[in-house]
C-alpha cells in the first residue's frame, strides 16, 4: 500500500504544478491580450475583421483539475474624436483652450455704393459724360473739323490748342474729346432731277447704305414740288436699302422742252400746222417747284427730336435748286443752330458744272437760288458741299462726309448765364497752329433760363 500512496502524491503534486503553471500562462496571456484587443477595437471601424484568429484567442487545454480561465472580455469601444483641429498652431498655442485657439474669420469690409441717379467719378463715356452736363446746364456743345491746306483731317490736338470766343469773348472749356459718336442722319433726296442724273444717283445707293455703321439711324426724305418721308430714323440698313431699292422705279424729269424752233409749232403741210389752224407756240414753261428749304426744315425738326447724345446729321443730294418753298433760309438755319445740327451735301448734275458754280450766285428771277446749299454748310460747320459728276466720285462722297461727320473733335463750355435771352450768339473758334481750317458752326440760340 505504501507504494501506492507515494504514487498518488506523486501525482497530486504534478497535478498543483500543471496549475500554478496554467494560472501563471493565463495571466501572461491576459497581460499581452488586453493591449492587442485596444488596438484591434480602434482600427475595427476601417478594416474588416480577419479571418484567422490570433494566438492568443485560442483557449488553454482543460484541466482534469479545474476548469479553465475566462477569456478576457475587451474594454467598451470609444467613440471616435470629431472635434476639427485649429487652422494653424504655432509656438505654445496647443496649450491654449479650444475658444481661445478657434480664431473667427475676419469681418467683410463695408461695401460702398453710389446713391441712384448718380455718375461714377471714373466715368470715360463721352456720351454719357455730355449727356450728364447736357442736363444740368446750359451746356453749349461744338463740333469742330480741323483740315491742313491740302484738305486733309487733322488729328493729335488737345485742348490748350483750341480757343473758343463768343461773342468776342473768351470761353473755358469743360468738356473735350476726340472720340467719335453715333450719328442720326436724314437723308434727303432730289428727285427732281433730269432722268439721267437721277438714275446715276439711284445706281451709287449701295454705297450710301454702306457709309453708315451699325450704331448709326437714319430716315430717308425725298423732296421735287413736294416733301415725303419715305423712313423713320432706324439703326437697320436692311429697311434703308429695301426703300432704296425701291426708289430706283422713280422716274426723274425728261430734259428741257421744247420752246421754239422748227420743233415747236408741231408738224406741217406746205406750212399749215397738221390738224386745224396755227398754233401759238407755248414760250413759257410749266413752273416746277423745288422746295429744297421746306425738306431741310421737316427733316431738322424730326431731328431735333432724336437722342441729344448722338451727333445730327441732314445729308443732301441734290443739285441745290431751290424755288417755291414756303420757309425762308433764316427760319430753316435758326432751327439747324438752335438744335446743333450740321448739313452736309454732295451736289450732282448741273449744279457740279465747273462753269456753272461761278454763276450760280446770281439770282434769275422766277429761276430760284442755286447757292443756298453752301451756306447751310458753312453755317452749321458741315465744310465746304462736294461737287460731283461721276458715279464713282459720288460713292466717294458719301463716306467721306459721314467719316467727317462721325469723327470730329467736341468742344464743351458752359456759358454765362442768359438771363432769359434767346439772343442768336456768335462762335469763333481758333487753334494755335499754323495753315489750318477750322470748321464748325458761326451761332447757336441759348436757352433760356428756367426751361
Amino acid at each position: 500500500m505504501a507504494p501506492v500512496n507515494r504514487s498518488l502524491g506523486w501525482q497530486n503534486k504534478r497535478t498543483l504544478l500543471g496549475v500554478t503553471l496554467a494560472l501563471a500562462l493565463g495571466l501572461g496571456v491576459q497581460a499581452f491580450a488586453v493591449p492587442a484587443l485596444q488596438a484591434q477595437s480602434a482600427d475595427s471601424q476601417s478594416q474588416p475583421p480577419a479571418t484567422s484568429q490570433s494566438n492568443q484567442d485560442i483557449p488553454d487545454a482543460p484541466s482534469t483539475v479545474q476548469p479553465p480561465p475566462p477569456k478576457p472580455v475587451a474594454p467598451p469601444q470609444q467613440e471616435p474624436d470629431t472635434t476639427v483641429p485649429p487652422a494653424q498652431t504655432t509656438g505654445n498655442d496647443s496649450q491654449l483652450p479650444a475658444q481661445q485657439q478657434t480664431q473667427p474669420p475676419p469681418p467683410m469690409p463695408p461695401i460702398k455704393t453710389l446713391p441712384p441717379g448718380s455718375v461714377p467719378a471714373n466715368q470715360i463715356s463721352p456720351t454719357e459724360d455730355l449727356y450728364k452736363l447736357v442736363v444740368k446746364v446750359n451746356f453749349v456743345q461744338l463740333p469742330v473739323m480741323v483740315k491742313d491746306s491740302d484738305g486733309r483731317r487733322v488729328d493729335g490736338l488737345l485742348p490748350r490748342d483750341f480757343t473758343v470766343l463768343e461773342n468776342g469773348k473768351p470761353q473755358k472749356l469743360t468738356y473735350f474729346t476726340s472720340d467719335p459718336f453715333e450719328l442720326s442722319v436724314a437723308v434727303v433726296l432730289d428727285i427732281g432731277l433730269p432722268d439721267v442724273a437721277l438714275q446715276k444717283v439711284n445706281q451709287t445707293f449701295s454705297a450710301l447704305v454702306s457709309a453708315f455703321s451699325p450704331y448709326d439711324e437714319v430716315a430717308l426724305y425725298t423732296y421735287s414740288s413736294t416733301v415725303s418721308q419715305q423712313t423713320d430714323f432706324s439703326a437697320r440698313p436692311q429697311k434703308l436699302e429695301a426703300v432704296l431699292n425701291e426708289m430706283k422705279l422713280v422716274r426723274g424729269r425728261n430734259g428741257v422742252p421744247v420752246l421754239n424752233g422748227p420743233f415747236a409749232g408741231g408738224p406741217t403741210v406746205n406750212g399749215a400746222p397738221v390738224g386745224g389752224g396755227n398754233i401759238a407756240p407755248v414760250n413759257t414753261p410749266p413752273r416746277e417747284n423745288y422746295v429744297l428749304n421746306d425738306a431741310i426744315l421737316e427733316a431738322a425738326l424730326d431731328l431735333s427730336k432724336r437722342d441729344r447724345t448722338r451727333r445730327k446729321l441732314i445729308l443732301v443730294i441734290s443739285d441745290g435748286r431751290e424755288l417755291g418753298s414756303r420757309a425762308s433760309y433764316r427760319d430753316v438755319l435758326k432751327v439747324l443752330e438752335t438744335h446743333g445740327i450740321q448739313l452736309k451735301a454732295v451736289v450732282v448734275d448741273t449744279g457740279a458744272l465747273p462753269g456753272y458754280r461761278q454763276i450760280e450766285k446770281i439770282h434769275l428771277k422766277f429761276q430760284g437760288y442755286n447757292d443756298i446749299l453752301p451756306k447751310y454748310s458753312n453755317a452749321t460747320g458741315g465744310g465746304a458741299v462736294l461737287a460731283e459728276l461721276s458715279r464713282n466720285a459720288i460713292e466717294d462722297a458719301y463716306s467721306e462726309l459721314t467719316s467727317e461727320a462721325r469723327n470730329q473733335y467736341t468742344l464743351g463750355y458752359i456759358p454765362q448765364a442768359t438771363a432769359g435771352s434767346s439772343a442768336r450768339r456768335e462762335i469763333d473758334v481758333l487753334v494755335d497752329r499754323p495753315k489750318l481750317k477750322v470748321y464748325t458752326k458761326d451761332a447757336y440760340y441759348p436757352v433760356p433760363a428756367g426751361r
